[in-house]
């Protein structure tokens, strides 16, 4: 009597789909896809910061490169 077969779920979803209407069950699980990203993020901010100082070394580690680079070619000239 507890058990849940397939029939019965694919009935609940279709009468959840003709209330609810596909749109409104789009942007409601849309709403909870940015809310679970949203409370990740949240619980590992530490990642974050990691990332984001890991991309600002590469960006001044290129920029060092490219100086370098120029003042190469300048010498060359």
């Amino acid at each position: 009597m507890g058990n849940i077969g397939i029939w019965q779920l694919l009935i609940v979803a279709v009468i959840i789909v003709l209330l609810f209407g596909t749109k409104k069950l789009r942007n409601l699980g849309s709403d909870l896809g940015s809310s679970v990203k949203g409370f990740k993020k949240a619980m590992n901010p530490e990642d974050e910061e990691k990332k984001s100082l890991d991309n600002k070394d590469q960006e001044s580690e290129k920029s060092a490169e490219n100086e370098t680079v120029q003042t190469k070619e300048k010498d060359q000239a």
